[in-house]
Order: C-alpha cells, then structure tokens, then sequence
C-alpha cells in the first residue's frame, strides 16, 4: 500500500498487500463495515522514491473447495449489472503479446502473465525467454528475479555502475510498508512479443546481491520484509509498461532530491550501499519507449470473465497507439494524467480522491464503510455497485461503475483464478486494478513531453 508520508511529488511502488487468503479464514468472517488499512494513494506519496512504481502484487489465495454457478444465489442474491463484454483481438501482428491469467508459478488470482525475452547487449547467444512475467500497467520498468535466468546469461548482463569510483548501481524497490526487492540495475536489450528494444537498456536483476549488502536507510529499515525470490513475489518478474518512460525522473536524477528519496544506491566493490542520484539514462527503463515503432503506448485488451470468476483468462497487450491497423485510439473516455497514470481529482462518494487504472493490482482498492469487510476483502451479503466519476488533469471527466461480490463466494469456486468483481479496502484512493480489465480496451500513452510530444493519459 501507499503510505502518505512524502511529499504529493512522491509516486511510489503501490502494492496490494492483500493477505493470503483460505476459505476456512473467509467462512469464519464476520460482517461489519468500516475503512481499514493504511491510505493505499491518498495524495499520491508512499514509501518509495518519487516517480518509482504504482504496482499491485497478487495475494496467493486458495480458491476453495466448491465449484460456484453463476446463478443469483451465487451472487448473494444480487444482480450486478451486465459487465463489459468486448472482446480482445486475437491477432499474431508482431506489435501484440498473449495475456494469461491462470495458476501462474504460486496459484496468485488475477495476475496477468506474459513472455519477456532478455538478450546480453549486442549478443545472439545469450538471450532466454521468461514466462510468468506480471503484466504491469502501474509500473515503470523490467525487473526478473535472478534465480529464473541461466547463469550464463546473468553473467553477459554488465551491471550498471555510478560516480568517479565506478560502484555498482543498485535499487531498492518498496511496495509500500510491507515489502522490497533489492538487486543491481543492468543492461539488456528486451524482446516482447515481435517487438525489440534499438538498444540495451537498464532494468533490475531482482535478488542477486546478498542480502548482506541491503542498506537499512532507504530501505530493509523502512519495515517491509524482501521480495527477491519467486516464493516471495508469486511471479517470475514485473514488466512495467505505464505512462512513465523511467521508474523514477527528475527526482532521482536531482542530487538535492535524490538525498532523501531516491531508491537508487552507489555501491562500492558490491558492498557498503549508499543512496545515491541516477541519471535518467540509468534509471529502470519502460522497454516500449525505447521500441523503434509502435512506442507511444500500449492498449490491454481482456475477454470477459463470468461473475463467479474463471479458471482462466485471456487478452492481448498491443503496442503502439494510432501507429498500425490493429491500434486506432478508438476509447470513449480518454484522460490526460499525471506522468504516472494517475487521476488524482477524481471522486467517490462526494470525495476528491487519486485513481489509477492498475492491471498489476488484483482488486478493487477503495474505502466504503458501508461494504463489510472479512480477511481483509470486502465481503459484501448481496452484490453492490459502486460509482466513481475519473477526472483527468485536463477536466475531463466520466463516470466508471464497478461490481462487488463477497470474496467469501468468490473463493468458493475451486478452479478460478480470474475474477471481475472481486474487491478489498484501499484506504484515501481508488484502485481500478484488473477486475475493471476484463471485457475493455485500455489505453496508456507514454509521456513525451519532455522531447516535445504528447502528455501522458490513459483511456478506455
């Protein structure tokens, strides 16, 4: 989760940190509303440096034992509206990626998975394509947990270095209070679907340092626990691919800034981390601004899954905006963001709160005491529709309808792991996270402007 403490310029890493979750836990839960947690994205601040990351992590639930029709009692007796139904093109173009969601590498819900093939720079030999990589709309970057890539290919991938003394380049990553990864930034020339980065760019070998070297300031003494291993991030890596070109901008890159918030660290013959600025050229980069063509967004295509939820799920994330056939701007709402995808003047409930549009995020992340709550999900006793109007910073506004169903019935179907109306508390901001996915196209344009281009928004 967000944590409010830094200052509104401070994006940070937002992680869903909903707790695992098994039927016996949920069964046992009471009713009772009111707001829990900590602020998920109140004022746009969290734990981690300005600009990083706004990403959700799958909680690993258990399912259940008993399959769930999608009949009104399976709904609580409620009838949530019809859901989006559009379906996601099916197309081989070399500027599109298949989207799964299914068991995945830990049996995380509502993860979308792809491929992502990582070369050593300038090399045709040292290349390996990695599944299970989180599809991540609300991040900015690639990061691959090390013990996934063949160790010849680790090897080939130079380690980043900073300063007159060379020191390696390393990043701690927070998701907010609960979690890091830490390990070096090094260069690769990243594949995905038909599309190539021109050069080797910088991203984050996650777990391949000692957890010796992880500096307390800025990071391990912020009280979150590491995530640098498969078991522990329920993903082989995140691919970051929101509206931000790097994971974190000027702030890191400011030496005055940069003291205080970066979640970049200078570390001397691989050891002794100390935060330090990194250039923008160093930083975590977002692979498709560096795609010769089609790099000016990306659209998430999902199919539509039952209200009961799916075993599985399908999309297709296509690169390029208005630049071939298979990517016309053809969203109905379209709004202008902050350089992180957010909407922060939107309201709920007659309150002015940040909205991100999240595809790493697993849930509906938002605060109604009037929803009961049980293992940390909203476990309402009849489906509920809720309303959030998004505005964007050029005034834009529309209207977004979401459906809640108790988690407890969720869960109760055995075999899904993809659910359109599953929800939990989010604190001051409202997350729509991959449930409000299935059945749309959504839009994300990369932020241009500082080479004159376009502002960055996001659509659908």
């Amino acid at each position: 989760m967000r944590n409010l403490h830094k200052p509104a310029t401070v994006i940070g890493w937002m992680r869903s940190a909903l707790a695992t979750m098994l039927v016996a836990t949920l069964a046992a839960c009471g009713g009772g509303g009111g707001d829990s947690g900590p602020s998920a994205a109140s004022s746009n601040a969290s734990r981690n440096s300005p600009g990083a990351q706004n990403s959700g992590s799958p909680p690993l639930a258990s399912p259940g034992s008993s399959a769930s029709g999608n009949s009104p009692s399976a709904l609580n007796n409620g009838s949530p509206p019809t859901s989006p139904s559009q379906p996601p093109t099916v197309t081989t173009a070399v500027n599109t990626v298949p989207i799964t969601v299914s068991h995945g590498v830990s049996g995380a819900i509502n993860t979308p998975m792809i491929s992502v093939t990582i070369c050593a720079p300038g090399s045709a030999a040292h290349c390996q394509t990695i599944d299970n990589i989180l599809l991540d709309t609300g991040s900015f970057g690639l990061r691959v947990v090390s013990s996934v890539l063949n160790p010849s290919l680790l090897k080939a991938l130079p380690v980043s270095t900073i300063g007159s003394s060379g020191a390696q380049l390393a990043e701690c990553a927070e998701f907010g209070a609960d979690s890091y990864t830490w390990g070096t930034v090094r260069t690769a020339t990243i594949t995905v679907g038909g599309e190539m980065t021109t050069t080797s760019i910088p991203m984050q070998i996650i777990g391949d340092k000692s957890a010796s070297t992880v500096p307390g300031p800025g990071c391990s003494n912020d009280g979150g626990s590491p995530q640098n291993t498969v078991a522990t991030l329920h993903e082989n890596g995140i691919l970051g691919v929101g509206t931000a070109p790097v994971d974190c901008g000027a702030t890191c890159a400011n030496a005055a800034t940069a003291a205080n918030y970066s979640n970049y660290f200078a570390c001397p013959g691989g050891t002794s981390c100390t935060r330090t600025a990194a250039p923008l050229a160093q930083q975590v980069a977002n692979p498709v601004a560096h795609f010769p063509v089609d790099n000016n967004g990306v659209i998430v295509r999902m199919a539509p899954v039952a209200n009961t939820g799916a075993a599985t799920a399908t999309g297709t994330l296509v690169f390029g905006i208005g630049t071939q056939s298979d990517n016309p701007l053809a969203a109905s709402h379209v709004f202008k963001t902050d350089p992180y995808g957010n909407l922060n003047n939107s309201v709920f409930n007659g309150r002015t709160v940040p909205a991100l549009i999240d595809s790493g995020t697993t849930a509906y992340l938002f605060s109604d005491s009037s929803l009961a709550q049980c293992g940390g999900y909203y476990c309402p006793p009849t489906a509920q529709t809720r309303s959030l109007t998004l505005v964007g910073i050029d005034k834009v506004s529309a209207s977004a309808s979401i459906d809640v169903v108790s988690a407890t019935t969720l869960f109760g179907n055995s075999t899904a792991y993809a659910f359109n109306d599953l929800a939990a508390p989010g604190g001051g901001s409202f997350n729509l996270g991959l449930p409000f996915f299935y059945g749309r196209a959504v839009y994300y344009g990369i932020d241009n402007t500082a080479s004159g281009g376009q502002s960055p928004y996001v659509g659908f």
